[in-house]
């Protein structure tokens, strides 16, 4: 079941490809619980209102989806982490050599169609889209064990990790953790639809050109991995959004004006708007890396 928000903070279900099923009237007092507590009422209640929601797709046409404007499918998370350097993209990045860690990213989703800003802070040397598979908590839980650890799964779905290049900090906040740079669409894939998560194609575009193309098997810590290590130092709460690290081959900046796309095979695609400072000219330099220029957009 693919489950979304849309309009006004309602929430939904996707049948077939293209139509919308509004499913908000089985969450009682959803508006009073706000968007926030309801999608987290959802995953985290999610076998009491699963069959509810299939009745209503049967029964129901619903509306094109064309005709609906998708938000996050999770506005706010109790928490969004991201993975540091979790592929083995390169001849050395074997599982032995690559520590597993994470850094925080700004709760404050950007959903489909919505729009990533690009701050100036100098001496910003790169802004890079990150395409990303993304994995979100189903139930609360502390140290888990790898065996235990799918069952906290509650589905996946497409994320962006907007990273800023050239600043050198102690933390991760001003590369990684800034406003608008983190964007989660177009819904939420339950995990009963992904026979293997770690054998799907993850593919994004910079303004129609195509960037990263790559398969999810090249993960060098494993989903129960992550949970497993994760939960041992803070706890997992239904709602929470952890993107497992991306596939570096393809990456390159981007620009203010650009649109950017996401397609995850048996999750959707996604795209979002970019406004503000963006590369106005790049080389390769020796290390794979970009250097720019920049410009206002």
């Amino acid at each position: 079941m693919k489950i979304l928000r849309f309009n006004d903070d309602r929430i939904g279900v996707l049948k077939g490809e293209d139509r919308v099923v509004d499913v908000s009237g089985e969450i009682s007092y959803r508006v009073e619980k706000g968007p926030k507590r309801a999608i987290e009422e959802v995953i985290e209640g999610f076998e009491h209102y699963r069959d509810k929601f299939q009745r209503s797709v049967d029964r129901e046409n619903g509306v094109p989806l064309n005709t609906v404007k998708l938000l996050a499918p999770i506005p706010q998370p109790n928490k969004c982490l991201a993975a540091f350097v979790n592929y083995t993209d390169r001849p050395e990045r074997i599982p032995e050599n690559l520590a597993i860690e994470y850094f925080y990213k700004s709760p404050e989703l950007v959903g489909p169609g919505g729009t990533i800003e690009l701050p100036d802070i100098p001496p910003v040397t790169g802004f890079h889209p990150e395409a990303e598979i993304a994995f979100v908590i189903g139930k609360l839980g502390k140290n888990i064990s790898v065996a235990e650890a799918m069952n906290y799964v509650f589905g996946y779905a497409p994320f962006f990790d907007i990273s800023v290049r050239g600043l050198t900090r102690r933390t991760m906040f001003l590369p990684k953790g800034q406003d608008t740079h983190a964007a989660l669409g177009p819904w939420i894939t339950t995990k009963d639809e992904v026979p293997d998560v770690h054998n799907l194609t993850v593919r994004s575009w910079v303004a129609g050109e195509a960037r990263q193309n790559y398969n999810t098997e090249y993960m060098a810590y494993k989903i129960p991995d992550q949970i497993a290590w994760l939960s041992k130092y803070v706890q997992l709460c239904p709602g929470d959004v952890i993107a497992t690290g991306t596939y570096h081959p393809g990456l390159g900046p981007f620009n203010g004006g650009d649109l950017l796309e996401i397609e995850i095979e048996r999750l959707g695609k996604c795209s979002f708007n970019v406004k503000g400072y963006g590369a106005k000219k790049f080389a390769k330099s020796s290390g794979g890396r970009e250097s720019a220029n920049y410009t206002k957009v």
